[in-house]
C-alpha cells in the first residue's frame, strides 16, 4: 500500500500528533461506550513504548467552533487513563500556550490528550492558519481514525501535509481490509446492501455493480427495484417515483456482468411490532394491505447458496427491520452463514456501517466476521469509490 509504515518510524523522544475518534456516547458527563478508545490503544501503546511523547488530537460532538463546555472531552481523561494503565495529561485547549504547554512537559512515553477540535471554526473550514498551530506541536502526524477519513478537515488533511504522516495501527488495518473487500479481493466478490431507501445509496449501488459478481440487495430498497420489475408490493415501504432509477441500475448490472440477486419470498405483515402475526409471501401472492418486513425463507437459501459460492463478502444494511423480532430472521441466518464461513477460512467477510453493525451484534456474530468497520460516513463513501481526504492526505 503506498502508505508510510509506523512500525518503520524514529518516535524515540519524539512529538507525535494522533488523530483519534474519541467521539464517544456519553451520559451525564460520564463515558456510557469506551469502544472507540479500545480502538485507539494499540497504536498509543505502540508509539508509548518507542518513546514517544504521544499527543492525542480528537472531536466530540459539533461545537460549531465555539467553546462548549458540555462537549469538552476531559470526561474522556479517566477512562482512558484506565484503559492505559498510566496518566493522561490533559490540555484546556487544542492550540496555543496552554496546548503547548501540555506537551512540553510530557516525558517519552507519556501520552496527553489535547481539547476538542472542534472549539475552534478553523478546524471543519482546514484553515492552513489552524492547520500550522496544529503541526507547531509535534513532529510526526499519525492518523488513527479511518472514521473521521472522509472529511478534509485541519486535523485530517491540514497537518499530513506539513509533517510526516502514518496511518495508525487500526487505520493500516482497516485500509487493508477494505483493499482485500474492494481494491483486490479474491472472486467470485458479493456484495450485501439493505436499508430502507435506494434515493440514500444511489452512489453506493452504480459503484458496486461494476465491481462485484454479485450483488444482493435487502430490506426497504429491494422493494423499490421488485415494484420496478412489476411487483405489486401492497402497503411496503417503496419508492415508487424511482423505478426508472432502478430499472437503470438493473440495466448497468447486467451490462457489468453483476448478477442482481432480488427477494423470491418475502415475510409480511400488517403492523412493525414485536411478535406481529407475520406470513411468508410469494412475490405475486403479496396483499394490498401487506407490509414487507423482512426477507423470506427462500430468499435467505438462494443468498446462503450465493456466500457458499464467494471467496469475498462485503456487507452493509440489513435484510429487514432487525431490530423488531420476528422480522431479524433473514439477517440473523444470513449474518450467522457468513460468520460461520469467515471464521472457517473460506470466505473474507467486510462489514460495516451503523445499523450493520448492530445487526452482527444482534446476531452474536459480529467478533467472527473478518472485519467490522465502525466508520458510518467514511465507510460508506469507500464503498461508493469516493476518495477519503484523510486518507489521500497520508499517501508517501
Amino acid at each position: 500500500m503506498a502508505f508510510r509504515n509506523l512500525e518503520d518510524a524514529a518516535v524515540s523522544g519524539k512529538r507525535v500528533l494522533v488523530r483519534v475518534d474519541f467521539n464517544v456516547p456519553m451520559d451525564g458527563g460520564r463515558v456510557t461506550d469506551d469502544t472507540r478508545l479500545r480502538a485507539a490503544l494499540p497504536t498509543i501503546h505502540a508509539l508509548s513504548l518507542k518513546g514517544a511523547k504521544v499527543v492525542l488530537l480528537a472531536h466530540f460532538d459539533r461545537p460549531k467552533g465555539k467553546r462548549v463546555p458540555e462537549m469538552s472531552l476531559q470526561p474522556v481523561v479517566g477512562p482512558l487513563s484506565d484503559l492505559l494503565e498510566q496518566p493522561v495529561a490533559f490540555a484546556d485547549d487544542c492550540v496555543g500556550p496552554d496546548a503547548a504547554r501540555v506537551v512540553d512537559g510530557l516525558e517519552p512515553g507519556g501520552v496527553a490528550l489535547l481539547e476538542n477540535l472542534r472549539f475552534h471554526a478553523g478546524e471543519e473550514k482546514n484553515d492552513p492558519a489552524f492547520a500550522d498551530e496544529l503541526a507547531k506541536l509535534g513532529d510526526l502526524y499519525v492518523n488513527d481514525a479511518f472514521s473521521a477519513a472522509h472529511r478534509a478537515h485541519a486535523s485530517t488533511d491540514g497537518i499530513a501535509r506539513r509533517l510526516p504522516a502514518y496511518p495508525g495501527l487500526s487505520m493500516q488495518r482497516e485500509l487493508e481490509a477494505l483493499d482485500a473487500a474492494l481494491g483486490e479481493p479474491k472472486r467470485p466478490v458479493l456484495g450485501i446492501v439493505g436499508g430502507s431507501k435506494v434515493s440514500t445509496k444511489l452512489d453506493l449501488l452504480n459503484n458496486l455493480v461494476k465491481k462485484l459478481d454479485r450483488l444482493a440487495i435487502g430490506g426497504g430498497m429491494a422493494n423499490t427495484f421488485l415494484a420496478a420489475q412489476g411487483v405489486d408490493v401492497g402497503a411496503s415501504l417503496c419508492e415508487h417515483d424511482l423505478g426508472d432509477t432502478a430499472r437503470e441500475i438493473m440495466a448497468s448490472a447486467e451490462k457489468a456482468g453483476c448478477e442482481l440477486l432480488l427477494p423470491v419470498d418475502v415475510v409480511v405483515a400488517e403492523e412493525v411490532k414485536p411478535h406481529a402475526a407475520a406470513s411468508v409471501r410469494k412475490l405475486d401472492a403479496i396483499q394490498a394491505a401487506d407490509r414487507i418486513l423482512d426477507a423470506g425463507p427462500e430468499t435467505v437459501a438462494r443468498l446462503t447458496a450465493a456466500m457458499q459460492a464467494s471467496a469475498t463478502l462485503i456487507w452493509n444494511g440489513p435484510l429487514g427491520v432487525f431490530e423488531v423480532p420476528p422480522f431479524d430472521a433473514a439477517t440473523v441466518a444470513a449474518a450467522r452463514t457468513a460468520a460461520e464461513l469467515a471464521r472457517s477460512g473460506r470466505i473474507v467477510a467486510v462489514a460495516g456501517g451503523g445499523d450493520t453493525v448492530a445487526a452482527l451484534h444482534h446476531a452474536g456474530v459480529a467478533a467472527d466476521f473478518s472485519f467490522v468497520s465502525t466508520a458510518g460516513g467514511a465507510f460508506l463513501e469507500w464503498m461508493e469509490g469516493k476518495a477519503l481526504p484523510g486518507v489521500e492526505a497520508l499517501r508517501a
